[in-house]
């Protein structure tokens, strides 16, 4: 199928939305390359590793088909099952929920899913860094060229297609976070105020410790470093340090256009993270299946790139419209002294704050 050109797909990055779209398409006929700059993918760390279950996903994307095909996660990638989220603010005091949820061993997680990507046909090259894309050409920073028909920028919001050929801007939240040893209780913890300002904080307990960190916007930071706001939200908590990491997530919701000309951007790249509560993975493997699908149905059929934006705005429109409503809300809301958001914090707006984290309308009216 690839003729002139050395593959079908290369897909840059090889995280849950560059090996999701390399399994989809793969399964549909196309010969696919994966190319990551890691090995092996899923190192270093770089997240909160929370997912929610597949019936919690029913309940968020409802008109996602197929939860049970898409997401397979392997019980030796669940550190720990939570059924609970608290939503903490300055005062401490939280509002509890029912929440249904796997906190991963993103590694395992990762590895996981290349697995499935692999069994499905596709190939991979990994310790190898994307220089600059060309034409058909993906030009390799040890200066090797390799060539396919399409190529999927699956490598974050700075991924090399993302970078070059689009000019929309993101908004991109710094993130810090360090897995702790210690007992941390059960339940999944959002902290919001002044302690992570135009972001939020978490603690999310593990099998043995907890995944804790935060996320701010810089503009809301009144001259302290997101290390000093980390540190001081890490200190809260008592257990030694196993791993720091960091990294940055695109908080402005999905980009206006996924595809130019051959080129497809998935995952992070193409800004699937719903910037109310920061989920990404499950997010960018719903879009990765999208991608996956209708490439291989683009080589088949003929049918247009472009579908892949017809069917993520059927799939994630809603959610993505919901979830963007209750960022730019809220970061209104944060900028607020912490006084005021612990009296916004009752029974009487609990099911509000709920429906904004949960990417449902805030108020069943508007």
């Amino acid at each position: 199928m690839s003729g002139e050109f050395d593959h079908d797909v290369i897909v840059i990055g090889g995280g849950p939305a560059g090996s999701t779209v390399a399994r989809y398409a793969a399964l549909g006929g196309a010969k696919v390359l994966v190319v990551d700059g890691r090995d092996p993918i899923g190192t270093p760390l770089q997240c909160g590793e929370l997912v929610p279950t597949n019936d919690e996903m029913r309940r968020l994307c409802p008109d996602v088909p197929d939860m049970d095909d898409l997401f397979r996660t392997p019980k030796s990638a669940i550190s720990r099952r939570s059924t609970k989220m608290h939503l903490v603010p300055p005062s401490g005091k939280p509002l509890k929920f029912d929440f249904d949820g796997y906190v991963l061993n993103r590694v395992v997680h990762d590895e996981f899913l290349v697995d499935l990507a692999k069994e499905s046909g596709a190939e991979f090259l990994v310790g190898t860094r994307v220089s600059k894309v060309e034409g058909n050409s993906v030009i390799l920073r040890d200066g090797k060229i390799i060539s396919a028909k399409i190529i999927v920028d699956a490598g974050g919001h700075n991924g090399p297609i993302r970078r070059d050929y689009w000019t929309e801007k993101s908004t991109k939240i710094p993130v810090k976070f360090a897995l702790m040893d210690g007992d941390f209780g059960d339940a999944v913890e959002l902290h919001f105020g002044s302690m992570a300002p135009g972001g939020y904080a978490w603690m999310f307990p593990k099998s043995s410790g907890a995944n804790i960190g935060l996320g701010i916007q810089r503009s809301f930071s009144k001259g302290r470093t997101l290390n000093q706001y980390t540190d001081d939200f890490i200190s809260k908590y008592d257990g030694d340090i196993t791993f720091n990491g960091a990294g940055s997530l695109p908080m402005s919701g999905t980009i206006k256009k996924f595809v130019k000309g051959n080129y497809v951007l998935v995952g992070d790249s193409a800004g699937m993270v719903l910037p109310s509560n920061g989920a990404g993975i499950t997010i960018a493997m719903i879009g990765g299946r999208i991608a996956g699908q209708v490439i291989a149905e683009h080589f088949k059929s003929g049918i247009p790139l472009e579908e892949y934006e017809k069917r993520w705005k059927k799939q994630m429109g809603k959610v993505m419209r919901n979830s963007k409503r209750s960022f730019k809300i809220g970061s209104m809301l944060f900028r607020l002294p912490d006084w005021i958001l612990n009296l916004m914090f009752n029974r009487l707006t609990k099911g509000i704050i709920w429906r904004a984290v949960t990417c449902r309308r805030m108020f069943w009216v508007i």
